[in-house]
């Protein structure tokens, strides 16, 4: 499931980048603020992820994440383009600001999600460097993929929108999955 995540970020990254620049415009300060946008969030989140996954249920928290960003991405692009029609004409911190506030909540989410993860399989297995290491290592193979096949595949087959829907899918999947263990794993 951590692969899909991470396949699902870089779709989003590599959309969502073209999508602000066509709305904003391509210059070296707007691809500044989508990169700083994106660390930035998933920098943040990991310090949240590592402050929730002290909780009982830090899968149930990687579901809600997971979650909450493929609802984010169902309706990213459109949110996008509402906002860029009201603000094209303010001044560039402005259009600045609201760039970073439009990915800010997302990228903390996907930032909370390895985190959450470790915690979880830090209580099945002890090894923590063996636990970090293969999460680190999935997230990143899922990511790197993505990177490729976003712009190989996705793009020129589906267009921006499907293609958010596509991660949208990958993380709501990933949701339902591992609330479906979660739950299982209550059961017995």
């Amino acid at each position: 499931m951590f692969f899909l995540s991470g396949f699902a970020a870089l779709i989003y990254q590599v959309v969502w980048q073209r999508s602000l620049y066509a709305l904003f415009g391509i210059n070296v300060e707007s691809v500044t603020l989508v990169v700083t946008a994106f660390l930035l969030g998933i920098g943040v989140g990991s310090l949240l992820g590592g402050v929730v996954s002290r909780s009982a249920s830090p899968l149930v928290w990687f579901a809600i994440a997971e979650g909450a960003v493929g609802i984010y991405g169902l309706f990213s692009l459109d949110v996008f383009q509402a906002v860029s029609a009201r603000i094209i004409t303010a001044p560039e911190y402005v259009i600045g600001t609201v760039i970073v506030a439009l990915l800010i909540v997302p990228t903390v989410l996907m930032g909370m999600t390895l985190p959450l993860l470790v915690s979880s399989e830090v209580r099945r297995v002890p090894e923590t460097a063996r636990a970090v290491g293969l999460l680190y290592f999935v997230n990143t193979a899922g990511s790197a993929c993505a990177a490729a096949a976003t712009v190989i595949l996705l793009l020129p087959l589906l267009g921006e929108q499907r293609s958010v829907y596509c991660a949208a899918a990958l993380n709501l999947a990933a949701a339902s999955f591992v609330m479906m263990q979660v739950v299982r794993r209550n059961a017995a």
